[in-house]
């Protein structure tokens, strides 16, 4: 019998492709888990798979610095070794990231298969510098395919959990009204520049009928601030595959995995990329959905810009006024997130892992 290891850590964006993908060969395979202390899989993982944690950090830094950064990988690296050897991992299955460099290097040095996924454009410094002693890379989007020396990836896509492959109902604590839809996500951590942004729009839109579901993140001061009848603040929402399947248009950052959602769900979106993300790579998630027309991309502005708000007035005026669906620019926009779906990502990846551990 195969065993897995999967090691993926972080945000989100690591950890829902990677749990789709153990979702994917869980009934088939023993499952084990590779995380870091106090991060989200800590939350997420432990209910469903055996976790182990290890000390995993950056390749940042110069001098000294990057000295202990490399002792500390040496070290993960023998922890994630003795993992695999006490519980005869077969096959290792990893999203980028932190935790993927000792998981790498700890498969190559026992000498079993190990496939990378990288669902971003741009792919990270741990891809960039570790794909070539993979077995496999696979790439959420086809730009990606570039920019990670030494290897041939595989365009899969990127998973997303099964939630938001099956039809959802609208919550029943969404606004109720005839009123176009806006749907606003700034990711686990939160987005203050964007939230921003949004409030400062909001009132518009709101005034012609709009129906607003703000989820602001946990650490926004200003939640609550701005009301209406029309508008619901939420700190986080587990209902977001319903939402997005309801929406008429959606806000969000540029990560691979929102833009994954987004895609499978056909909600159209404006995206605005975080303007500190490691080497622009929401900038260049951004320009993929843009390229398709199934995105439009407003950078983060001051609130008093007026950038988002012009661009949202644009977008759902027609809605907002009732006019025919040929002056509508959000149905093709919604026909270009489509174009951009891949509804059977995990599968892709449940194929590749199979075909490496026989």
């Amino acid at each position: 019998m195969t065993r897995l290891l999967i090691a993926a850590s972080g945000t989100g964006g690591h950890l829902f492709p990677a749990l789709a993908v153990a979702e994917a060969v869980e009934s088939q395979w023993p499952v084990r888990w590779l995380g870091v202390p106090d991060r989200l899989e800590t939350q997420l993982v432990p209910q469903r798979f055996g976790l182990v944690c290890v000390n995993a950090g950056g390749l940042q830094g110069r001098g000294l610095t990057k000295l202990l950064q490399l002792l500390r990988l040496l070290l993960a690296s023998i922890s994630v070794r003795r993992v695999i050897r006490r519980n005869a991992i077969d096959v290792v299955f990893t999203t980028g990231g932190y935790i993927a460099a000792p998981a790498i290097l700890a498969a190559r040095w026992c000498g079993i298969p190990v496939v990378l996924h990288e669902s971003n454009a741009i792919p990270g410094r741990v891809t960039r510098l570790l794909g070539r002693f993979c077995s496999a890379v696979a790439i959420g989007l086809p730009a990606a395919a570039k920019r990670i020396p030494g290897s041939q990836p595989v365009l899969t896509g990127t998973p997303v959990r099964s939630s938001f492959l099956a039809p959802q109902a609208l919550p029943g604590w969404v606004p109720s009204g005839e009123g176009p839809l806006l749907v606003v996500m700034g990711g686990s951590q939160g987005a203050l520049g964007l939230n921003r942004m949004v409030r400062a729009a909001a009132p518009a839109l709101l005034e012609q009928g709009c129906r607003v579901v703000h989820l602001t993140g946990d650490n926004d001061p200003d939640i609550g601030q701005l009301r209406h009848s029309q508008l619901v603040e939420r700190h986080f929402s587990d209902e977001i595959p319903g939402l997005l399947q309801h929406a008429d248009l959606a806000i969000s950052r540029a990560g691979a995995g929102s833009l994954s959602e987004l895609a499978v769900c056909g909600t159209p979106a404006v995206l605005v990329p975080f303007p500190q993300a490691a080497d622009q790579h929401q900038e260049a998630n951004a320009a993929c959905a843009a390229s398709l027309g199934a995105a439009v991309i407003v950078h983060q502005h001051v609130p008093e810009h007026g950038a988002l708000k012009a661009m949202l007035l644009h977008l759902l005026g027609p809605r907002l006024s009732g006019c025919t669906a040929e002056a509508d620019p959000l149905v093709s926009m919604a026909k270009g997130m489509k174009r951009l779906a891949v509804r059977d990502a995990e599968a892709e990846l449940a194929t590749l892992l199979r075909a490496l551990s026989t």
